[in-house]
């Protein structure tokens, strides 16, 4: 009888439970203990759209979850943005037009006014932002992974959309862009993310993203990496262009690879990655380890343990990666190359990179 009767109010109460599983606007909560633990209770209800900080836990998909539209980011200043079709010669820009239709979006229900703005690189003209919502539940599951603490150098496309979603998935990331901490309020108060000085984006991080334009790397300010990690991993994202904005650097003319001059100015090893990655795709593309068409990086470096740790961050992001080798080889992932601007898959993207020549293009010189 007894046991009767516990069973009785165990299902009475799992209701209570299930509503402080839940927040108060009835979306799923992620928090991050201090063990570096993060204990995600996935519960979509039918037409429910996740909360944003699951929305890009990658590891925990049971389903894909949908980007944010237009109206869950409002306050975004405003301003202009170029909608190019390919990545450069911002590092990382939108998805040309049309490839809301691989996303499985209904276009002409979709389209809406696209949000523009400097700092928030989401709204794209002719792009919509509108996704279709969660109509199924998901699985419950605990998530675990170490919480590394981050440092990103520039808040454009590609910086922003990695402060984003690093912050997401639980990392500690401090952001700091030329402008100043005030720049980028709003950014911060989107993702939880600390705005710093250039000079403070470094201090204690286990990785560090420079993501600038090339031109302003030797302007980075003389020992910016000292208060880092003694076994910082540096991830260069950046692209050398010399008609649409870096001008000439001759170093880079005589076929010094992008990112071995880089390494140079700043003193440190890098690991170069992102640098042909479409902004948006970092919010849009990311998929389960195993999932069909999931989207492969290359990644080219010297130092194989900070290769090792940037690759399996970028497959915490939801994407696959193929090791290009070392910085002497990082002129395959280069603007003008067959991989640059690549969707594909591993198979793919190795193909891509056996077939680059060193030569640089007429488009890609002084």
């Amino acid at each position: 009888m007894t046991g009767t009767l516990l069973e009785l109010a165990f299902y009475l109460a799992a209701p209570v439970w299930l509503l402080m599983i839940l927040a108060p606007n009835g979306r799923p909560t992620a928090r991050a203990n201090g063990a570096g633990a993060i204990w995600a209770q996935v519960i979509a209800r039918p037409g429910a759209r996740p909360n944003s900080r699951l929305n890009v836990l990658a590891k925990a998909h049971s389903v894909a979850y949908p980007a944010r539209s237009a109206a869950d980011r409002s306050g975004a200043p405003a301003g202009g943005r170029r909608g190019l079709r390919g990545p450069g010669p911002d590092p990382g820009h939108a998805p040309p037009a049309g490839d809301e239709r691989a996303r499985g979006v209904d276009v002409a229900k979709a389209r809406g006014p696209a949000v523009r703005s400097n700092d928030d690189p989401f709204g794209v003209p002719g792009i919509p932002r509108a996704v279709p919502e969660v109509t199924s539940v998901t699985t419950v599951r605990t998530i675990e992974r170490a919480v590394m603490k981050i440092g990103i150098i520039g808040a454009g496309n590609i910086g922003g959309n990695l402060t984003r979603r690093l912050t997401a998935l639980g990392h500690d990331v401090s952001v700091a862009n030329s402008r100043g901490p005030h720049t980028l309020t709003a950014l911060a108060e989107e993702t939880g993310a600390t705005p710093v000085p250039v000079e403070e984006a470094a201090r204690g991080a286990q990785v560090v993203v420079v993501t600038i334009p090339l031109k302003a790397v030797p302007d980075l300010p003389k020992g910016f990496l000292d208060g880092a990690a003694e076994d910082v991993a540096v991830i260069d994202t950046g692209n050398y262009y010399p008609q649409q904005r870096d001008g000439r650097i001759a170093e880079i003319e005589d076929g010094l690879p992008e990112s071995r001059w880089t390494e140079r100015q700043i003193g440190h090893p890098v690991v170069k990655a992102f640098n042909g990655t479409y902004s948006d795709d970092i919010l849009d593309k990311p998929q389960p380890k195993g999932a069909p068409g999931r989207v492969a990086l290359p990644v080219s470096g010297d130092d194989e343990a900070a290769k090792k740790v940037v690759r399996d961050l970028i497959d915490e992001l939801g994407f696959d990666t193929v090791d290009n080798g070392g910085q002497d080889e990082s002129w395959r992932q280069q603007p003008g190359t067959p991989v640059y601007g690549h969707r594909g898959g591993v198979e793919e993207i190795r193909k891509a990179l056996e077939a680059a020549t060193p030569e640089r293009t007429a488009d890609w010189r002084a």
